[in-house]
């Protein structure tokens, strides 16, 4: 088997927060903003690791201090952040994940690294619904032309693609570390959960 391509990280963080009404990559779960969480988070996992922004968000505080992949013109929403990443280094495989998963762990993200193999995505199977989990997936570079492909026909949904890509799907070892936030109902209740694990190296 051939060796695998060196992993890179991506943190999703070009949203616009619309339902949460302020900034999602700046709320405060674990003492600091989720982005520099999230990215220090990946950073244990991969050899590098770049923020992905919309050009318009480019100098934002938290954004600014951190490695970037600028959008292009290339699909909307999430997946034009993955094809950002995978022009500007189509050499790599990267590991993608939202900017809004307070309860993603280095024991999630080390099973999901450790079942890379030959599928263009690596991808977890929701615990709520069944289906691919696409912003805390593996896109290998088998996977850069088949991106490209579906957007250029009018598709934009990253679940769809990996739908369509008839890959195996992993069992998320956490049930609920995916979990995300978007309303300011579910991040009080993020807030109240998190202080209830609270303990002393309960997480990282």
């Amino acid at each position: 088997m051939n060796a695998l391509a060196p992993l890179y990280g991506l943190v999703l963080a070009g949203g616009e927060s619309r339902r949460m009404g302020r900034d999602k990559a700046l709320l405060d779960y674990h003492g600091r903003p989720q982005l520099d969480w999230a990215f220090d988070l990946l950073s244990r996992h991969c050899e590098r690791v770049f923020v992905s922004v919309r050009a318009e968000h480019a100098r934002d505080g938290a954004r600014a201090a951190l490695p970037q992949i600028i959008d292009g013109n290339l699909g909307a929403g999430p997946i034009a952040g993955i094809a950002a990443a995978q022009a500007a280094h189509p050499d790599a495989a990267w590991l993608v994940v939202a900017c809004d998963l307070p309860f993603l762990s280095d024991t999630t993200l080390a099973s999901l690294v450790a079942r890379r193999g030959r599928q263009p995505v690596t991808a977890f199977r929701s615990a709520h619904d069944g289906l691919p989990e696409p912003l805390c997936a593996i896109y290998e570079p088998a996977s850069r032309d088949a991106i490209v492909e579906f957007i250029g026909a009018g598709r934009h949904c990253p679940r769809k693609f990996i739908l369509a890509s008839g890959v195996p799907l992993a069992e998320l070892p956490e049930a609920t570390a995916l979990d995300n936030v978007n309303t300011p109902e579910e991040l009080a209740a993020a807030a109240t959960r998190l202080n209830s694990q609270a303990e002393p190296g309960l997480r990282r």
